[in-house]
């Protein structure tokens, strides 16, 4: 099984109707490109705009459903502004269960997408794809991969490809994505 899990492109701004600046729709048609060849039977998608967007010229091009599953929404570090966000959510991914007034813990977060992976992905389809956020992305990645944490996220670019590599118990995770200018 194959899982590929994908950054949506650059965007306007953090909330759940922010679109994708002139440069992310450029992203997307890109992003598409690179996805062409790889065979993707199946996509499932965070429903903010930005994330759907990013996936948008891919599924048109390739007659693919497109599949919106809330639990792939960002996640919520706190309902509340934080001048210092960033050391605060270097924090959460040191303590798991560390969660701020109104936000989710890196624990329940990773729970939730894991959940949305195992109810997507199904023994028919060989080669999916999963569109989300940075913050989630990582903590997805995580599952797999224990050596994920803040400093693999402060890595990413807008978009971003990994594939998981599943087979059996054992699951493999490599960046794939090479922006093709």
């Amino acid at each position: 099984m194959q899982i590929y899990v994908i950054r949506h492109c650059e965007a306007a701004g953090q909330s759940e109707d922010a679109p994708l600046t002139a440069k992310g729709f450029e992203q997307a048609e890109l992003l598409a490109t690179f996805l062409q060849e790889i065979g993707i039977e199946r996509v499932i998608c965070s429903p903010y705009l930005r994330a759907q967007q990013s996936v948008a010229p891919f599924v048109q091009r390739n007659n693919i459903p497109l599949t919106v599953d809330n639990r792939l929404s960002e996640r919520v570090l706190s309902d509340s502004n934080m001048d210092n966000w960033l050391h605060c959510l270097r924090q959460t991914f040191d303590d798991f269960d560390l969660s701020f007034d109104g936000g989710e813990s890196s624990k329940h977060a990773m729970e939730r997408a894991v959940r949305a992976i195992n109810d997507f992905v199904s023994t028919e389809s060989t080669c999916n794809a999963v569109v989300t956020h940075g913050n989630l992305m990582t903590l997805l990645l995580r599952h797999f991969d224990a050596q994920f944490g803040f400093d693999e996220w402060a890595r990413l670019s807008n978009p971003d490809v990994f594939l998981v590599s599943v087979d059996g118990n054992e699951a493999t995770v490599q960046r794939v994505w090479r922006e093709v200018i």
